[in-house]
């Protein structure tokens, strides 16, 4: 090969290699990914913001907790969700009737409903009934049986639609002045008991697609607060009764939603 041939193929050689080494793999390429803007607000699924029907019809079913024994009558829970409700809906009319009194067990409200008769016209039932059975210490295969009977003639009341119906959990009266003068063994059965009841409803509601709200632990500070117990040292104070709100007002409103 000719001295200057040589050269001219080292030469187109060290291009080659040169051109090579100074190609960047992938791995070496940096991708610098756009800045992501967070949303200002975040939206609560749970709370449409959509419009509702200009009339609506509620049915509170209960006892004592749902009548307000011992509160004012715009105390009770019942008609603090109405009043809560009229806030947020302005131009809806809303109408309540409340079939519930003191002391009444799962058997008494199965009773009241099959004697009054109300129509099956609600767009809201809410349900809250077991404590008089575990007080008056009815064996618990009675709630087993009616507590889904009950739900039943709810669904049916509340224009056959499940989606109308909120089952609300029993408080626990063990932690109120009423029975701080019970033993430790008498408080711990209260309470145990009133796991069962509402576990069984949970259970069913969960099973059955059906709005569960649970309030019992806030009647479980009745102790440490005693603003919520009513006069009577037993029952749930008006206080008590708007924490109840607070927890029902998301789930009520997507029950509201056209």
């Amino acid at each position: 090969m000719k001295p200057h041939f040589k050269q001219i193929v080292i030469v187109l050689l060290s291009i080659s290699l040169l051109s090579c080494s100074t190609e960047e793999s992938p791995s070496e390429t940096a991708v610098t990914p756009e800045p992501v803007t967070p949303p200002t607000t975040i939206p609560n699924p749970e709370i449409p913001s959509g419009s509702i029907a200009k009339s609506i019809n509620y049915l509170a079913l209960g006892d004592s907790y749902t009548i307000g024994q011992s509160v004012c009558e715009t105390c009770r829970f019942p008609e603090q969700l109405k009043t809560s409700l009229k806030s947020f809906y302005t131009e809806t009319n809303f109408s309540l009737q409340v079939i519930a009194t003191t002391g009444w067990t799962t058997t008494n409200l199965i009773s009241a409903i099959n004697q009054q008769k109300p129509e099956s016209n609600y767009d809201l039932v809410t349900l809250l009934i077991g404590v008089n059975n575990q007080y008056q210490g009815k064996d618990f295969s009675v709630y087993e049986r009616e507590f889904p009977e009950l739900v039943t003639k709810a669904i049916a009341l509340g224009k056959g639609d499940k989606k109308n119906v909120i089952v609300v959990s029993i408080p626990d009266y063990a932690y109120t002045p009423y029975a701080k003068n019970l033993s430790d063994s008498q408080k711990t059965k209260i309470s145990t008991e009133i796991n069962q009841y509402n576990t069984f409803a949970e259970n069913y509601c969960k099973t059955n697609a059906i709005v569960f709200v649970n309030i019992t632990d806030i009647t479980r500070q009745g102790l440490s607060n005693l603003n919520l117990v009513a006069s009577d040292g037993l029952h749930p104070s008006e206080s008590a009764y708007a924490l109840f709100v607070e927890r029902l007002i998301p789930k009520v409103k997507v029950v509201l939603q056209d």
